[in-house]
């Protein structure tokens, strides 16, 4: 082979060699990249998954609060509404003689009021109406907080 020949092989060997290691390269890379796609993907899932419970335990115990013990008040007097807050309760309507309108919501956890929540919470406290107040219950949680003592 001539001088131009030798050239010619060896611009292909080293163009096959750059093809080699690219393609090696990027199947490493597409390997790993994927192995954190899919952790990253499956730590996604688990997260929206634990959310996803924590949103029905909470659906759950507002739908059951007025029978557990934190709930002081008859169960035949309350009415739920679920939304913007959990329970308008009227004590003393069992009995015929209704004394007040408490606003009741509903708390599990470490659960927040969210801002429309709080909104009410305090147009209902600044009316200053007597027999009208808004009450945050905190129900499923070990150190139980007073009505609004979180600040909410």
């Amino acid at each position: 082979m001539g001088e131009l020949g030798l050239t010619w092989v060896a611009a292909v060997a080293v163009a096959l060699v750059a093809v080699v290691v690219g393609v090696a390269v990027y199947w490493i890379g597409y390997r790993a990249g994927s192995g954190r796609a899919s952790a990253k993907m499956e730590a996604g899932f688990r997260d929206r998954q634990r959310r996803s419970r924590l949103t029905l335990g909470g659906r759950f115990a507002e739908q059951l609060s007025p029978f557990f013990e934190e709930f002081r008040y008859d169960p035949t007097e309350a009415r739920f509404l679920g939304s913007p807050i959990d329970f308008v309760v009227f004590p003393g309507l069992a009995t015929g003689e209704p004394r007040e309108i408490v606003f009741v919501e509903v708390k599990r956890g470490r659960a927040r009021l969210d801002r429309g929540q709080r909104r009410l919470r305090d147009l209902v406290n600044a009316a200053g109406v007597e027999g009208i107040r808004f009450e945050t219950l905190r129900v499923m949680e070990p150190d139980r907080l007073d009505d609004d003592a979180d600040g909410q």
